[in-house]
């Protein structure tokens, strides 16, 4: 079942959006990307006559109720953006009375889901290697269920719209489906959009394909980096990870981020990418800094001589324009990971060099598909949202997608 096919006139339904918005010290959400991405399920389900349960997680409190994570802080933000009211049920667990009582046109946000151990499925205050680990996980599974039945028993029909934990099999986003039966369940329009973004740079490929690696740590992207190594023309590594780069190939890279135990991994990437012909751009120079601070001391230097005591923050001036020849010919784009500490008005220059780059080919015909937290956040900083093909919400879902896996939340409503 499509949601353009299923008529919510009169019934109810229980969405998982990803609501995981970031705030500041205030509580105030400092982007609504996440909100404004899951309008048009949400207003398509109001529109129809139906009434509305949305259902979020946010950050990471572990199975705990934290006023920190709270999804109360969010109410109103997501009333402006709906243009109703929005009722909130500080238990999400215990919310069937509040959801029995809604009426068509009416909304009900629940109480942030991981405030429960059950939503994530994991056994709690227990280590792996525990010998009762195995038991503990199996009982942790049979709640689990119990708790997704409860959700489900909110509703009449089901909508997953949280990309961003689609490769999470949580009560929320994969179990809670076990209670619906096919005509019942099915994807939000912003999933529809994901999955076709993701079949468009995996199967539908445009040559010259261009994607880009940023980020600090090589280790978190080894499976998409590989899984990329048959399919693009030009591979981009930059941010952090870099200097891991540089130290392998006998680079000295001073105070620079560095994964001492993946320098053996790094040259492997190299000598596969050049085994596989793939245009492997690397760092040759840096914008190196003597502290982690945006008033820091700068100066350019080769990405493999930092001297000690600096660290390199940005991508050079020879490295920015390296990135943009690979980037501006490209005909299909992927961007996951900023090339320097772009939260430092100081350091943007080499994502920004990415960004523009990206921009250009979109305009001369590149699909462009910007995915992962920090990049979406580069390109709104720079105010440059409306210049790509598409921006991705989710960051693990994505490189998981891209690495080929399968989704579970996407699999519980499409029956793979």
């Amino acid at each position: 079942m499509t949601i353009d096919q299923f008529n919510f006139a009169g019934k109810k339904a229980i969405v998982r959006v990803d609501f995981n918005v970031p705030l500041n010290e205030e509580g105030k959400i400092t982007d609504d990307t996440r909100i404004r991405g899951a309008l048009p399920t949400l207003k398509k389900i109001l529109a129809d006559g139906g009434s509305l349960i949305i259902m979020s997680h946010m950050g990471k409190p572990k199975g705990k109720v934290n006023a920190k994570y709270s999804l109360s802080q969010i109410v109103d933000a997501v009333s402006a953006a709906l243009g109703v009211p929005v009722q909130f049920a500080p238990d999400c667990a215990k919310a069937s009375e509040q959801a029995a009582a809604l009426k068509p046109g009416e909304v009900l946000l629940l109480e942030n889901l991981r405030f429960y151990p059950e939503e994530e499925g994991k056994p709690v205050g227990i280590e792996k290697e525990d010998p009762a680990y195995e038991e503990a996980k199996k009982e942790m599974k049979a709640r689990q269920k119990e708790f997704a039945k409860t959700l489900a028993s909110y509703a009449d029909c089901y909508v997953n719209d949280a990309f961003g934990t689609a490769h999470r099999k949580h009560a929320s986003t994969a179990v809670i489906a076990d209670y619906f039966d096919a005509d019942h369940k099915m994807l939000g329009y912003l999933m529809e959009k994901e999955v076709q973004a993701v079949d468009n740079v995996l199967s539908n490929i445009k040559r010259p394909f261009t994607a880009i690696m940023g980020g600090s740590k090589v280790s978190t992207k080894i499976g998409i980096i590989e899984n990329l190594m048959d399919k693009v023309d030009n591979l981009i590594l930059c941010g952090g990870m870099t200097y891991t780069f540089a130290k392998a190939l006998g680079g000295k890279i001073g105070m620079s981020i560095c994964e001492d135990d993946k320098l053996d991994l790094a040259l492997d990437i190299i000598a596969k990418a050049k085994a596989k012909g793939v245009n492997l751009v690397l760092g040759s120079d840096c914008v190196a800094a003597d502290a982690f601070s945006n008033d820091a001391n700068t100066m350019v230097c080769p990405a493999n001589d930092v001297p000690d005591g600096w660290e390199g923050l940005d991508a050079g001036p020879e490295t920015r324009k390296a990135f943009a020849d690979a980037i501006k010919g490209a005909k299909t784009i992927l961007w996951n990971g900023p090339a320097g500490v772009f939260e430092f008005d100081n350091f943007t220059a080499g994502s920004r060099a990415i960004a523009d780059a990206i921009a250009e080919a979109t305009a001369n015909g590149a699909f462009s598909l910007i995915g992962g937290g920090d990049s979406v956040a580069c390109i709104n900083k720079f105010g440059m949202a409306d210049k790509v093909s598409y921006i991705s919400t989710g960051g693990g879902a994505l490189l998981e997608a891209i690495e080929g896996k399968v989704l579970p939340g996407i699999a519980a409503i499409k029956g793979e």
